[in-house]
């Protein structure tokens, strides 16, 4: 019995993917809900788990090709029992793997090698036992007929002394975006500096970032500036009334916005759960359509890396995004006197169509003021 493995509907608005990587080869057995393959889109990178345990027979799509949603990708043809117990003698019996439709004389070893150059075995005479095609039989005939999978690597002369990258499907939608972004809002930038020494202290002996301390600020200031918690419209400004924050997350291969749904509402401790759990999920492609989705501010710790200044681009359709950087200790003058203190520089990116240099400085007046507070116990 085969099992059908298709794109999934990823998201509401999602109406293709692409196929990343196949994660077991043809042939390769499988578990139910282990990771079958990598899929992409343009909001999330993740794994598909498989519906079923078996052989996976066939791989319709191969990788690096988008197709929509509900395409069939690959089929997965039930396990045979791992082994018969011949109960009389005690014999254990294990049976032969059942020839594939199509695909009798092909091992799985052949299949992958032809999978991943393009070939078509119904095209390659077998050298082996019986017309059994072979290892060496596939390798000779890409050698002769020349492998697509070769061709598009093999050096030009305009090429020699560069390499090619090619895009990925995030990196694409990373490009798409921010352009966009530039092109739909009016970006300005406003700096501040605030001074950790509160949080600092109250984080002594307790395993808390800065990270969870600056969303707090930021949604008690949102609350006293909703317009910040907004986007533009064709009918006017839309002001959300829930807060939900996205964090951007640095991936090896791009970047993702996981969200932090009603984060005004946690306190310190649950919000450093989250964080952690959603960035480690974001890295291992676990997260779900959406938990990527419906953010409506963005904060971005760029100082994670050690850098103290960033302009970031907004991220549409919200109005602004807050930056952090590298918190340090400085020297600063205190009532006339030169302190040591761990220092951190602030940004704001917004939407200059929506609000103004004026609202936004009032905006980030708040977030420092409450990064400065001492007492931060009462929503631990």
């Amino acid at each position: 019995m085969a099992t059908d493995i298709i794109m999934p509907q990823l998201g509401e608005s999602i109406a293709e993917g692409i196929v990343v990587k196949w994660l077991i080869p043809v042939g390769g057995m499988i578990q139910k809900d282990q990771s079958l393959l990598e899929v992409e889109t343009e909001k999330v990178a993740l794994e598909i788990p498989s519906p079923a345990t078996g052989v996976l027979s066939e791989i319709i799509v191969p990788e690096g090709e988008t197709v929509p949603v509900g395409t069939l990708l690959a089929r997965i043809e039930s396990a045979p029992p791992s082994e018969v117990i011949n109960r009389v003698g005690g014999v254990v019996v294990r049976p032969m793997e059942p020839a594939l439709e199509g695909q009798g004389h092909h091992s799985p070893a052949v299949r992958q090698l032809a999978t991943e150059h393009g070939v078509d075995l119904l095209q390659v005479k077998g050298t082996g036992a019986g017309g059994r095609v072979t290892k060496k039989d596939v390798q000779d005939f890409i050698a002769q007929s020349g492998s697509p999978a070769k061709a598009a690597t093999a050096p030009t002369e305009q090429s020699m002394g560069e390499e090619v990258i090619p895009l990925t499907q995030m990196r694409k939608t990373i490009a798409e975006r921010m352009v966009n972004s530039r092109h739909t809002s009016a970006h300005v930038s406003t700096f501040f500096e605030a001074d950790f020494t509160g949080i600092a202290k109250f984080r002594e002996g307790r395993n808390l970032t800065y990270l969870p301390f600056v969303i707090r600020a930021v949604t008690r200031a949102v609350r006293e500036i909703p317009i910040m918690n907004s986007s533009w419209g064709e009918q006017g400004i839309v002001v959300k009334k829930d807060i939900h924050v996205g964090i951007a997350t640095a991936l090896q291969d791009g970047l993702l916005v996981p969200v932090i749904r009603h984060a005004d509402r946690k306190g310190l401790t649950q919000l450093a759960k989250e964080i952690a759990d959603l960035a480690e999920r974001a890295r291992s492609k676990k997260l779900s359509p959406e938990e990527v989705q419906a953010g409506t501010f963005t904060i971005t710790n760029h100082g994670g890396f050690g850098s103290l200044f960033s302009a970031p681009i907004i991220h549409q359709p919200q109005i602004a995004i807050l930056g952090v950087g590298a918190i340090q200790k400085r020297a600063v003058v205190l009532n006339d006197a030169i302190a040591i203190r761990p220092m951190g520089y602030l940004s704001l990116s917004f939407d200059h169509r929506v609000i103004d240099g004026a609202t936004a400085d009032q905006f980030m007046t708040k977030v420092k003021s409450y990064l400065e507070e001492s007492h931060w116990e009462p929503i631990l």
